[in-house]
């Protein structure tokens, strides 16, 4: 798909949805979002509310196939999930439903709307479990550890089994722990927002472990790339890590973030929560090689960037 064609983003309201409709649509894509807006926010779309259509609806729902086959859609981008592993080992049912359904839901939709291809959001930091030493390349064993991970891997069994019944193209973004502006610190967050926030409102912190555990920490403008160039390229059949390849402490992140907020540099620790790993980076050299994609926000100004926004939120929210 060498030029724009219409993209439709599910979840595309939400924190790495939002980054990657604007992505889209400033690559020309005419671009259809489609979010139930439960943990998503349309005010994550206010820099393109003209350029792209929202529909306000689940993906499982039946408006989904019709909607999509009315715009035109060619390549779906599939985001819309449920992203709490500590949820996921409370309630493993509705996990799989909002990620394992919904998947399916979506290909299916797809197939009758006669889109060409689907670009999955996989979960690079957590289906490969901690067999492998990071980086980890995509040639690791699928060893997932909650039931989060275990539905971003059977979701990719789907993408697999509608291409050989359908024909339907498809590429996996095996996405690290993605952060940057506008993730929201009171939900399902990632730590960097979480602990930026309690920082700039002089709240204490909390360390789950013993802060040793590491992540691999990818900007979100980084990771809409990715997307773009997943949408473009002839990338089918492949699951692509997308990550820095760099791990950084949880106890290294926090110093970080103390000094760019201007907050001591201290935190309560708590035991470690189950579900999540203990090391964690990939390895992007098929990224690079497929769709010519690197991090290329070093991690020192994608917190500065960050924070900047978080100041600005803590300040809009206080004027409220």
């Amino acid at each position: 798909m060498s030029g724009p064609v219409p993209v439709a983003v599910t979840g595309g309201a939400g924190f790495i949805g939002g980054h990657v409709t604007e992505a889209l649509a400033a690559a020309g894509h005419r671009v259809l979002v489609v979010d139930n807006l439960s943990r998503g926010s349309a005010g994550n779309l206010d820099a393109v509310a003209g350029d792209v259509d929202l529909l306000q609806a689940d993906v499982a729902g039946p408006e989904l196939g019709p909607a999509l086959g009315a715009a035109g859609i060619q390549v779906v981008c599939h985001l819309a999930a449920a992203i709490d592993v500590r949820a996921s080992v409370a309630d493993p049912v509705q996990d799989a439903q909002a990620n394992v359904v919904g998947t399916v839901a979506v290909l299916q939709a797809a197939c009758e709307a006669g889109a060409r291809k689907v670009v999955f959001a996989s979960s690079g930091g957590s289906i490969y479990g901690s067999a492998t030493l990071p980086p980890v390349p995509e040639s690791a064993v699928i060893a997932p550890e909650s039931p989060y991970a275990a539905s971003k891997a059977a979701a990719e069994l789907w993408l697999q089994t509608f291409q050989r019944l359908h024909g339907l193209r498809w590429t996996a973004l095996a996405m690290a722990n993605v952060y940057g502006p506008r993730q929201d610190p009171a939900g399902e967050a990632g730590v960097i927002s979480l602990f930026g926030a309690r920082m700039l409102a002089r709240l204490p912190t909390t360390i789950y472990g013993d802060g040793s555990q590491t992540r691999d920490f990818v900007y979100v403008k980084d990771v809409a790339d990715a997307f773009v160039a997943a949408c473009r390229l002839p990338v089918d059949g492949l699951r692509l890590n997308i990550g820095t390849g760099v791990e950084t402490s949880v106890r290294q992140l926090h110093t970080e973030l103390a000094e760019l907020c201007g907050a001591p540099d201290e935190s309560r620790l708590e035991p470690a929560r189950p579900g999540e790993l203990h090391r964690s980076a990939l390895d992007a050299s098929r990224a690079r090689q497929l769709l010519d994609w690197e991090a290329r926000t070093g991690l020192r100004t994608g917190l500065a960037e960050t924070v900047e926004w978080l100041r600005t939120d803590l300040a809009r929210a206080g004027r409220s």
